[in-house]
């Protein structure tokens, strides 16, 4: 209820500050009008994700909280995800009996779909196609209203290029669904253009952009046991998989002295990893923190002296990407040296913010690092523009796309 007041007062104050012409008067009503209208509407938010690093989710479901909105956010919960930190919303994770293939996405959906249909809702919010399916079925029977936000090109995820049946099921379901869809979000502007390409329809972009993040109380080296001598690099976030970089960023060690590549995170390339560290005797030289909440995550890039971007594109979606890791860095005040990919070059050389690889091997990478860090000059005012950055590029600001988009979701007439 305090809540409520507030929004309440915050709006009143925002009248009362501007000076009413009649424009101004009428869309303050519309506006005051559609957020009554949403106050305590209950929207489902649905992921396939443990829901634990998943802050685009998370900031999403922010929004619609703050909206008024009455939040259930749906993951899932695997054997070994750790303990979700409390949020200001409930989120629910089913405990299912696959963890993976094509019997876990079954699962995911089947669990999803009934309950979906059976609980009260005014919204579904559907992340990604592995959840769009059983959305988009309650949405038709239900006449609920459904957002599709499509984090990537799911269908040209370097795990289905080369698995042509099941990149057909998925790319099947797609194109069944995605030209009835009325509100469809994006990350980045090259995937909006390639599904406008391919369906005819616009998407907005959403970028995933974090809070403006400050470290208020930064922990020592000593304290998060990071080496305290030496050139520091890191490479952070959730999605540590194969074919992003990391195997030749490990290598690259071994041409490096003076330098030790932090790993925090998980993913499927950690296996390889470990072994490639034992093979090739580099256990002084890369250490690994494993997966951190984002808040710790954030401690160990801002003591680092360079942060790696390294995808390939060895596919669409990879060609397309644009990591969070990338605002992680510039809001950490982590220089970047990442591969060179559109959508990340584009943030990069806009700010100045880093350095680009023109290819991804052991010997480049290992070759650019030692010239970064004889450019301790250059590392400073790739420091202070990240700085600069941050004052722009920052979720504050990208938010209010994604609440002018939801008041449009919630009085557009189709579903």
């Amino acid at each position: 209820m305090y809540e409520t007041f507030s929004y309440l007062k915050e709006f009143f104050e925002k009248i009362f500050e501007n000076f009413i012409t009649f424009p101004f008067a009428i869309f303050s009503y519309v506006y005051f009008i559609t957020f009554v209208s949403m106050l305590k509407q209950k929207v489902i938010v649905s992921v396939s994700s443990d829901l634990v690093t998943d802050n685009r989710v998370h900031r999403t479901c922010s929004v619609l909280h703050d909206l008024g909105m009455e939040v259930l956010l749906i993951g899932r919960k695997k054997k070994d995800s750790p303990i979700l930190n409390e949020r200001n919303y409930p989120a629910k994770r089913l405990r299912l009996l696959f963890e993976k293939g094509p019997l876990f996405y079954a699962e995911l959906n089947l669990r999803l779909f009934f309950i979906l249909l059976f609980q009260k809702k005014a919204l579904l919010y559907s992340n990604d196609l592995d959840t769009l399916l059983p959305n988009f079925l309650v949405s038709k029977l239900t006449g609920t209203k459904l957002i599709y936000d499509s984090h990537e090109l799911f269908t040209e995820a370097p795990e289905l290029i080369h698995r042509k049946r099941t990149q057909g099921i998925w790319l099947s379901i797609e194109k069944m669904i995605f030209p009835k869809l009325s509100h469809i979000i994006t990350v980045n502007d090259s995937i909006a253009q390639a599904y406008k390409d391919l369906y005819k329809k616009d998407l907005l972009v959403i970028r995933n952009i974090p809070n403006k993040f400050t470290i208020k109380d930064l922990q020592t080296k000593e304290e998060l046991e990071i080496p305290t001598n030496g050139f520091l690099v890191i490479i952070q976030g959730s999605g540590l998989n194969v074919e992003r970089g990391i195997e030749e960023a490990v290598l690259a060690m071994k041409h490096l002295e003076g330098v030790t590549l932090m790993l925090v995170g998980n993913g499927d390339v950690m296996p390889v990893v470990k072994e490639l560290i034992q093979q090739n005797q580099l256990k002084d030289k890369v250490k690994i923190y494993g997966r951190r909440p984002y808040i710790e995550m954030m401690q160990f890039t801002a003591h680092a002296d360079l942060g790696l971007t390294l995808d390939k594109p060895i596919s669409k979606n990879y060609e397309f990407s644009l990591p969070n890791k990338v605002f992680d860095y510039m809001h950490a005040g982590t220089p970047i040296l990442a591969s060179k990919l559109v959508e990340i070059e584009r943030v990069i050389t806009t700010h100045h913010i880093g350095s680009i690889l023109n290819e991804v091997s052991p010997d480049a990478i290992a070759t650019a690092i030692n010239e970064l860090k004889g450019q301790p000059e250059l590392l400073m005012k790739q420091k202070e523009a990240c700085r600069l950055a941050s004052e722009t590029e920052n979720w504050e600001n990208e938010r209010r796309k994604l609440e002018s988009f939801i008041h449009s979701a919630m009085t557009h007439s189709s579903l």
